[in-house]
């Protein structure tokens, strides 16, 4: 099963989320929706980070539900 990492960088209100390898980004798209798209040197999306992310409240920190199918 591939591995997705999930970075919350509280001074700088985002949250990162790589879909592979974060060494293989060649390349950024920020979207309209203040989105940046991390892609690598073929284009593939690999990852993606959300601008200006705060939690709802200090104490309920990040909540992360995973879904297997088979």
């Amino acid at each position: 099963m591939d591995k997705i990492k999930i970075i919350h960088d509280v001074t700088g209100h985002t949250l990162s989320v790589w879909l592979d390898d974060p060494s293989k980004e060649h390349m950024c798209e920020e979207t309209t929706d203040e989105v940046v798209l991390m892609k690598d040197s073929t284009g593939r999306v690999i990852g993606f980070e959300v601008l200006h992310y705060k939690p709802v409240s200090e104490e309920a920190g990040l909540a992360v539900e995973t879904v297997v199918r088979s």
